[in-house]
């Protein structure tokens, strides 16, 4: 019998008999079953078809027909390990060898293997009620569990995962561990590097060579595509522990640092993050900040939590300018949650000429010490703009029909250490030294924009729309783009 061929044939006796004992999760003892008899080929499975390493106890498991006598060897709490003359027990066959297995741990000792769902928490269970010595014995079931995707055994109607309906592409990687062995409570966004398309990100992961995929993935123009359905593991934290409860979304970003994401990226990071939370019952997404109080903390049933790729790989992903919006992005998917007011930071200019409300940070003689200062707020999670009036560079953020919107944009900069006031004054805008058409191109083509309204030139309506605000001819710079592929 090949590998593949015992862990389908162990697995079918393990799903028929668990339910009989009130056992909801069989990964974890078919994983146990596969390590303890190395496949059904250990001394033990062969002679005596005991397939878990049961030792002989008098009474306990009723198809027992004998005893088996074999030196074994257990680890001590210094690592060492001893090794005696023992007894175990013998069965007929494999399927009354998996009924031994039940009948052995049907007693009180093991009480709390009833009704657990998480195949860790039941090894963990396991473990410490004394079924195993060995130090690593969870953490080598649970790569056996992945390696085989044995949580697909584990499926139940009431357990299945959803995906996002916010999803228009999809184009699954054959790269993920199957079903996860966590609930859902964590969610890492990622920058992909590159102002990729949603297609263009699924594209990456089909690859097996490369050995990653995410859940997600959002496009430069903010289309949603799905790699990895929502109920399997990807591979993308450099983390088994952290994949395993996260939703990953990769995003398109800027090539190069901070790894800015355009507007269209970040209000489809927040309308998903919305929609992974109520699909999986959640009413809070929390960033705490802190890799080590992040790891530690044990969400509520309620609470869903942020995580960073950079805190398991010595990696930049998300990149300063995610990283430093954390906290607002999880004040802006908890506020939708739970029906509070949101401020998504969009422009609002209303068609009917109505009063605009900026919030203004700064005002300098000199352009270079405003572009300084508003660089010095985009890395602190701010989109910025800087207009020219009464001979002054002056430094804005947003423009909203509403005064309210205004003010909590006002209390957030406050609140992050920065001085700023409402005005109703927009000035115009105050445009950088005047570049070629083919130095926009190049720009364009590397996905970055040298104005600083703007983390790129965007695409379509909002690039000729962009460089008509800028003072370039959309067509001339257009025929310098197409130059370049």
């Amino acid at each position: 019998m090949n590998h593949s061929d015992f862990v389908k044939t162990v697995a079918a006796y393990i799903k028929k008999y668990a339910p009989v004992y009130g056992i909801e999760v069989v990964s974890p003892i078919i994983a146990q079953a596969v390590l303890e008899s190395g496949y059904g080929t250990s001394e033990l499975a062969v002679n005596a078809h005991n397939y878990f390493g049961l030792k002989y106890r008098e009474g306990r498991c009723k198809t027992c027909i004998g005893i088996y006598h074999m030196v074994g060897s257990e680890q001590n709490a210094d690592g060492s390990y001893t090794s005696s003359a023992m007894q175990w027990c013998k069965f007929k066959d494999m399927e009354n060898g998996v009924i031994g297995y039940f009948d052995f741990i049907n007693i009180p000792n093991y009480k709390n293997l009833k009704g657990v769902t998480d195949p860790r928490k039941y090894l963990e269970n396991i473990k410490a009620d004394g079924y195993a010595t060995s130090h690593k014995y969870v953490d080598n079931l649970m790569r056996v569990i992945e390696t085989w995707h044995l949580t697909d055994y584990d499926k139940k109607e009431e357990t299945k995962m959803s995906n996002s309906p916010l999803v228009v592409y999809t184009k699954l990687s054959p790269n993920h561990s199957g079903q996860r062995t966590h609930s859902i409570d964590r969610i890492t966004p990622h920058c992909v590097v590159g102002q990729l398309s949603a297609e263009s990100i699924c594209g990456c992961f089909i690859n097996t060579s490369r050995q990653a995929s995410c859940n997600y993935g959002i496009g430069t123009d903010g289309r949603i595509s799905m790699s990895v359905e929502e109920k399997n593991r990807s591979w993308c934290s450099s983390s088994r522990e952290n994949d395993q409860r996260a939703v990953t979304i990769e995003c398109a970003s800027d090539k190069t640092a901070p790894y800015a994401f355009n507007n269209a990226v970040y209000a489809s990071l927040v309308n998903l993050c919305v929609d992974i939370c109520q699909r999986n019952g959640k009413s809070k997404l929390l960033w705490l900040g802190d890799k080590n109080k992040t790891l530690a903390y044990a969400p509520k049933s309620d609470e869903m939590v942020l995580t960073v790729h950079r805190w398991f790989a010595n990696k930049s992903c998300p990149g300063d300018w995610l990283y430093n919006r954390l906290g607002n992005l999880a004040a802006e998917v908890t506020k939708r949650l739970t029906g509070g007011s949101t401020d998504t930071g969009k422009v609002d200019v209303p068609s009917d000429g109505k009063t605009l409300y900026r919030v203004q940070t700064g005002a300098f003689s000199k352009r270079s010490n405003a572009d300084a200062w508003a660089a010095k707020l985009k890395v602190a999670g701010f989109d910025t703009y800087i207009v020219q009036m009464d001979n002054l560079y002056k430094v804005q953020v947003g423009a909203y029909s509403q005064k309210s919107n205004a003010e909590n944009m006002m209390a957030k900069l406050k609140a992050a250490g920065y001085d700023a006031f409402i005005t109703t004054k927009s000035g115009t805008a105050a445009g950088t030294a005047k570049k070629s058409a083919a130095e926009i191109a190049k720009e364009i083509y590397n996905g970055t924009c040298s104005d600083a309204r703007w983390s790129s030139w965007g695409n379509g309506a909002d690039r000729v729309n962009r460089l008509k605000q800028a003072g370039y001819d959309p067509s001339e710079v257009q025929s310098e783009v197409n130059k370049l592929f």
